[in-house]
């Protein structure tokens, strides 16, 4: 699937501690902007949202998480790097066990390495730092 020319289907994980956020910092370079988004990835076709959203996290950071409540479903089209690009969001709390907390992790995300970490939601809230997609303050 080429997600700059289809609409995308993608699942977040609202994964919060302590009032803080897990999220991973990314860049715009065509906005020369830094930004912050909750953790997950693409649907496969005939793969359950859920499954999904598991199977992101192991992926990315390697830990099983349990997922919560569905929260909600948003549709955002965004330009990103200079393309736009269109997704339906699938939200759902989701929790780490105490025993896989950190701090910050690795994140292996295709082909880049980076780090998820654990924002305080006020920072977003009031324009501190940026958390995409907007649609996400509904289920804060």
């Amino acid at each position: 699937m080429d997600k700059f020319k289809e609409i995308r289907p993608i699942v977040l994980g609202v994964v919060r501690k302590d009032n803080k956020l897990l999220v991973s910092k990314g860049y715009d370079k065509s906005k020369n902007q830094e930004f912050y988004r909750c953790l997950g990835g693409g649907i496969e076709f005939l793969e359950k949202s859920k499954d999904a959203l598991k199977r992101e996290f192991k992926e990315e950071i390697n830990i099983e998480i349990e997922i919560g409540k569905f929260l909600g479903i948003s549709e955002n089209i965004f330009n990103y790097k200079g393309k736009d690009a269109h997704e339906l969001i699938l939200f759902y709390d989701a929790y780490i066990k105490d025993k896989d907390y950190q701090e910050k992790y690795n994140l292996v995300d295709d082909d880049s390495e980076t780090e998820a970490i654990w924002v305080d939601i006020n920072k977003f809230r009031n324009k501190e730092l940026i958390l995409y997609p907007e649609q996400i303050f509904k289920y804060l």
